[in-house]
């Protein structure tokens, strides 16, 4: 039968009894991990959020009743003890405890609740599949690996709060219930009662709210903001997601950027207990895919992209000469170590590039002893093919790879081989972070499903000052004042200079293909805020949970979020979505389609 506390308070956590208590008389509440029964003595791990310490039921010292509960204890059942704290003998030491040096001699006792035996150990390493985790969540989150992590993500909020207040800013709250708006990932809706057939939607971001509080005055805004997304998902997404969203006012992008990288450098150093040096490198959208195929490039190692269409417009082989003729590019990388992959492996290289609509992959290696063995050495002048590879530094144990295509398909290509290389060879130092800014994104990107240009970051981000001339002329070169935070190949968060005037942002409406009345009838509410002396203004949003992936190295957000949702968009522990009354329906005036199905 479950006890009351009566009176009893903890005096410290399980994983806080250290030497220094020896002597020291504590009261303990936390879970059983495991219970060893000698006869006349009993041993029990006794677990909480700080760890987990030993604890001793004497059946010569205790009384009937504590050597009682000491003998009934089995796992996760919820245990209180009163005792003191002792040094282990010499024999009985664990240092792969924190507490492995000292036990409590346990004299009185409380058992505070029984447990069924749980369909999962509570353990770091137990190994049970995801979905069986997940369905007992709530058991899976006293792992010690969930609650580091858990504790983690804490202190670096704690941290960035700090550094933002620091920096002046004012924490804000916006609403969560607000309007579906265009031009970004699918909303979530939520239908209003009082308002038939209307529609509320989950915010993807606070973005409108954060530029409206600029334009009254409030300079600095930044909030831990809960944001909502309906779009397929990935190891890096869920349909929830928390990210630290700020806007700031009178700023170019260097001032938002200043903010930001020291809240990263202020992260890293009280958590990872690291210094990053600031500024933060900064490389152009272009520049970033010229050299790494990437707009989230993975600094950590080398094996930069080149262009090699003066080495091959003449080479002899029609494939790259026919390329830089039509206007298209050849692109390469030196592999540095790649010599030794066989034909099979680089063949499956071959394949995987495919996938990225090129047509093929050409690639040279030089063996240990300096021979060349080649896909396409028969068809290329050998001075020309001699000239590539000493441009291109091969040396013996390296491979060439080459992709001929239309620019961006090549680098884009090009890009995602470097990274499997990266990964393959070994060639990328997991102990590094490598934080940059990619700036001056373009504007705009052509749509084929639409047939129409959309925004590249969102519908409010402001042109390069010299770029105006260029919206109605030339929309593609246009670029952008925005910019993207990286880290180790991740988007950590991206942010820009919004357009502060009503006359540009209808332009930019224009350029998205939305007719006068469509843009009022939208975003009538901002347009006409505008007209009341917006200042200049800029911001900037990160992913907290990606940040928090990254600095504990685990492979998924499920694994940095109390309750995470599966591939699905469904929760497996309280089975949501789920099917609603049909009285809350006719209350939101909503019909199901088997509904009509039905009816019909």
């Amino acid at each position: 039968m479950a006890e009351w506390l009566s009176g009893w308070k903890r005096t410290c956590m399980c994983g806080d009894v250290s030497t220094d208590r020896i002597g020291q008389d504590v009261t303990l509440m936390g879970w059983v991990q495991r219970s060893r029964n000698l006869g006349s003595l009993i041993f029990t791990d006794l677990r909480d959020r700080a760890g987990i310490v030993q604890v001793v039921f004497d059946g010569e010292d205790d009384d009937e009743r504590t050597f009682a509960i000491g003998k009934s204890l089995s796992r996760e059942y919820v245990l209180a003890v009163r005792g003191t704290v002792r040094a282990r003998g010499e024999g009985a030491i664990n240092d792969k405890m924190k507490t492995g040096q000292v036990e409590v001699l346990v004299r009185e006792a409380k058992l505070l609740n029984k447990s069924e035996t749980p369909p999962i150990y509570i353990e770091d390493d137990a190994g049970e599949a995801e979905n069986v985790r997940l369905k007992y969540r709530y058991l899976d989150l006293r792992r010690p690996v969930l609650q580091n992590t858990l504790a983690l993500r804490s202190k670096v909020l704690s941290v960035i709060r700090r550094h933002m207040e620091g920096e002046g800013f004012l924490e804000v709250e916006t609403p969560i219930l607000t309007k579906s708006t265009p031009e970004g990932a699918r909303d979530y809706l939520v239908p209003s009662r009082v308002h038939p057939g209307e529609f509320y939607a989950l915010p993807q971001s606070p973005q409108i709210y954060k530029q409206l509080l600029m334009l009254a005055g409030y300079d600095r805004y930044f909030q831990v903001a809960r944001c909502f997304r309906d779009e397929d998902l990935r190891a890096d997404r869920q349909p929830e997601f928390t990210q630290l969203d700020l806007e700031m006012s009178f700023v170019e992008p260097e001032d938002i950027q200043n903010v930001v990288e020291g809240a990263f450098a202020d992260v890293f150093r009280e958590v990872k207990d690291m210094d990053i040096t600031l500024p933060l490198p900064r490389v152009t959208w272009r520049d970033a895919m010229d050299m790494y195929g990437s707009d989230k490039p993975d600094t950590r190692f080398e094996m930069k992209i080149r262009c090699v269409d003066e080495l091959v417009k003449d080479c002899g082989f029609k494939v790259f000469e026919d390329a830089v003729a039509e206007g298209r590019t050849v692109r390469a990388i030196r592999a540095e170590g790649a010599a030794k992959l066989s034909r099979k492996e680089i063949d499956a290289l071959g394949e995987f590039v495919k996938t990225y609509h090129v047509k093929g992959l050409a690639w040279a290696t030089v063996s240990l002893d300096g021979a060349v063995r080649s896909s396409f050495a028969k068809f290329m002048k050998p001075e020309a093919l001699q000239t590539l590879i000493e441009a291109m530094g091969v040396k013996p144990g390296d491979a060439l790879f080459l992709i001929a295509d239309k620019k961006y398909v090549a680098l884009t290509a090009m890009g995602q081989l470097r990274l499997r290389l990266g990964h393959e060879l070994g060639l990328i130092d997991k102990s590094r972070y490598d934080l940059l800014w990619i700036t001056e994104f373009p504007l705009l990107e052509w749509s084929d499903e639409e047939n129409r240009f959309v925004a590249q970051h969102h519908p409010f981000t402001c042109p390069m000052d010299e770029d105006f001339e260029l919206m109605e002329s030339d929309p593609g070169a246009v670029r952008a004042k925005a910019y993207d935070l990286v880290l180790n190949g991740i988007e950590m968060g991206s942010g820009s200079i919004r357009i502060h005037a009503s006359d540009l942002q209808e332009r930019m409406f224009r350029l998205l293909g939305f007719t006068h009345e469509q843009a009022w009838e939208r975003f009538g509410f901002l347009l006409e805020a505008f007209k009341y002396g917006t200042p200049p203004h800029g911001g900037f949003a990160f992913g907290v949970d990606r940040l928090i992936m990254q600095i504990t190295g685990r492979e998924s957000l499920r694994d940095v979020i109390a309750f995470p949702k599966v591939q699905n968009a469904s929760c497996l522990m309280m089975q949501t979505p789920s099917n609603v009354a049909q009285d809350q329906l006719d209350m939101l005036h909503i019909k199901t389609c088997e509904e009509e199905e039905t009816e019909e």
